[in-house]
């Protein structure tokens, strides 16, 4: 079962396959953008490793390497997911938090619709929703012990207009952590690096005792994509 993959950590075994890069022919119709893109998919161990693996996703080997450095997935935790689509850190979640035996909890949330994952709760909707905080508080059934998001606006191509709404999904997200965070809590969160970070990071480190930045290995070098990691909240003032 795909929850189930063993995590491979900070490394992939796609190595075997370096020198033997896959072309891909124009199409008509398609954009070079377009044939470029599936050309980095198809020629990276991580895409790989994780059809091996049957994560739906290679961002499963970000949160495979933040908890592996930051150890916030432990069992019996409640884990909320926002931006889960198509779930591979929901799938990661559910290997790290829940057993049989345990009363872990995951909870995941996107405005895409995904396919059901044994162990989590898997929500529809739009986290920007008015209703959509009433919806999460009530699917966890107690206080969370881990928040995170890996939500991203489509890209506008404008590089300062990606950022602003990227940094507000974050900010939301923050806010919405403060209200179910148990004490102790981690929040987690992607942002792109270019300025405005630094605010909500010192916004964050009034209400947690540390906040670090972090960009796992599998985050591709050419990206600006970053992640905050806030670790031991101080619980509501």
């Amino acid at each position: 079962m795909t929850q189930k993959a063993k995590s491979t950590g900070s490394k992939t075994r796609g190595s075997d396959n370096r020198g033997l890069a896959t072309r891909v022919k124009s199409a008509k119709g398609r954009k070079t953008s377009s044939t470029n893109w599936l050309k980095r998919q198809l020629n990276d161990p991580y895409v790989q490793e994780a059809q091996r693996l049957g994560y739906r996703s290679r961002a499963a080997f970000k949160l495979l390497e933040l908890d592996d450095r930051f150890h916030f997935l432990t069992r019996g935790k409640r884990i909320l997911d926002l931006g889960a689509s198509p779930g591979g850190w929901t799938q990661v979640a559910v290997a790290r938090a829940k057993t049989e035996t345990s009363a872990g909890c995951v909870v995941s949330l996107d405005i895409s619709e995904m396919d059901e994952i044994p162990g989590a709760t898997v929500l529809h909707g739009d986290f920007m929703d008015e209703g959509a905080p009433e919806l999460l508080i009530e699917a966890l059934d107690g206080p969370a012990d881990v928040v995170m998001s890996d939500m991203a606006a489509p890209s506008t191509g404008h590089t300062a207009t990606d950022h602003i709404r990227i940094m507000d999904l974050c900010e939301t997200a923050l806010d919405f952590s403060y209200e179910v965070l148990a004490p102790k809590g981690v929040f987690i969160a992607k942002v792109l690096h270019g300025g405005t970070e630094h605010k909500l990071l010192a916004k964050m480190k009034q209400r947690f005792a540390k906040v670090l930045h972090a960009k796992p290995p599998s985050s591709r070098k050419d990206s600006a994509e970053m992640y905050v990691v806030a670790i031991g909240f101080k619980g509501k003032p």
